[in-house]
């Protein structure tokens, strides 16, 4: 008996060393995750860990994560946060608190864009994360059409102003109503001033935030009194409605990036206000045909603030090794080395690092629009405001509901979610 117990003990450490080597990841099927794939072997020749990582789709990614988060341990060593979960996975207590693996290590914190510690970072003082990458929100646009002599002449003809990069919100809705054209003269538009991706949930939720910010509007006051049925709010609905209606593809009201990201790279629009991470993609000539033709500016009055970190969960199997990672993954060498395969950085001097510009001429751009956004709502109950509200900014869209009564609805929905979690009293 006693030789059987040696044996069981035996191999149960045996297995703790073997799973001690090896770590599991989840993360969602985006660039980013690409670029850390491709360099994994200088993490496991380092440290002697392996390392599994498993992409999926975003859509999938929170039902996936929930049941692991709730376990005493769970399947995932490391995760990825979205900006969305922050205050529902630390107010559950599901991620572990860096703070004192931060100072036992010595980890300079202090080189990440503050609006991303402030997003997906600190919540209460406390360090939950660090920022893997960023996803803000700028208009992408066509530089070659704003530099062709003919264009410009015709638009300071038809509206008395220079045909340049957009400053403002007027300047740039001219151009996209400029641009909307029948080039075949079918009587069909065939090239479009902008694409919309207005399919219900996160992504008519993602975009139409921009239109949101561009008017003056914000979802809440200081105070997390419910704005969304302010006249700010009403005229951002009635700007994206009427860019369904007339200056956008046919259907794209159930687009989402993907779908409006190939109108713009088959090169059939003026612009996009999407993602800066799909900017690399439309300069790849392998997916797009305006490689060498686009340009990236400032959402005027502000883009969406998005992104992402790498958390511990206190479910992980393996809290050290996990820890060993994101110290690989945000060392300044391998940060950089991200940027340069085109990543979206979350540390300030990668924005200017020579080298990074030398090959991403545009970074420092990228910089400065993260620095100029604005803040989505990101409270426990984030994830049901987007599909909840994202249906009635979908059903406005579309015309199937009033813009006044559909934004009456996304007030009263987020106003009953603010309740729900004691920001505001009823």
């Amino acid at each position: 008996m006693r030789r059987i117990l040696m044996t069981i003990a035996v191999l149960a450490l045996c297995a703790g060393a073997a799973r001690a080597e090896t770590i599991r990841i989840l993360m969602e099927t985006v660039p980013d995750t690409r670029y850390i794939q491709e360099l994994l072997p200088q993490f496991e020749e380092q440290s002697g860990i392996d390392v599994e990582i498993e992409a999926i789709s975003y859509i999938d990614m929170h039902s996936k994560l929930v049941p692991q988060l709730i376990s005493p341990q769970g399947s995932y060593d490391l995760i990825v946060v979205d900006f969305y979960w922050v205050g529902e996975f630390t107010k559950a207590g599901w991620l572990m608190p860096l703070d004192d693996l931060v100072a036992r290590d010595g980890v300079d914190v202090g080189v990440y864009v503050p609006k991303l510690m402030d997003l997906v970072g600190r919540v209460n003082g406390v360090l939950y994360m660090l920022p893997f990458y960023n996803y803000s929100m700028a208009v992408i646009y066509r530089q070659d059409l704003l530099d062709d002599p003919a264009e410009q002449a015709a638009f300071k003809e038809m509206h008395g102003m220079d045909l340049k990069v957009p400053e403002t919100w007027d300047e740039y809705w001219k151009q996209v109503e400029f641009f909307t054209r029948d080039n075949d003269g079918d009587g069909e538009r065939d090239f479009f001033g902008t694409v919309i991706q207005g399919q219900r949930g996160d992504c008519i939720s993602m975009q139409w935030a921009n239109y949101l910010y561009s008017q003056g509007g914000r979802y809440h006051d200081e105070n997390w009194n419910p704005l969304l049925d302010s006249d700010e709010a009403i005229r951002a609905m009635q700007y994206y409605r009427e860019a369904v209606e007339n200056y956008s593809p046919a259907g794209s009201e159930s687009y989402c990036f993907d779908e409006a990201f190939n109108v713009m790279a088959q090169g059939k629009a003026y612009s996009f206000v999407t993602f800066n991470i799909l900017y690399a993609g439309f300069e790849d000539p392998e997916s797009s045909t305006v490689a060498g033709k686009v340009g990236i500016a400032p959402n005027p009055g502000g883009g969406l603030n998005g992104g992402w970190g790498w958390a511990i969960p206190n479910s992980s199997p393996n809290k050290e090794a996990a820890w060993s990672f994101i110290k690989w993954a945000e060392s300044p060498e391998v940060a950089k080395e991200r940027a340069m395969l085109g990543g979206a950085p979350t540390q300030a001097p990668i924005f200017t690092d020579p080298d990074v510009v030398a090959a991403r001429p545009y970074y420092p751009i990228l910089g400065e629009i993260l620095a100029g956004t604005q803040d989505f709502p990101v409270f426990t109950y984030t994830t049901e405001f987007v599909e909840e509200v994202g249906r009635e900014l979908n059903l406005a869209a579309t015309g199937q509901k009033p813009v006044p009564e559909a934004m009456a609805a996304a007030q009263e929905e987020l106003r009953k979610l603010l309740v729900k979690d004691g920001k505001i009293s009823e």
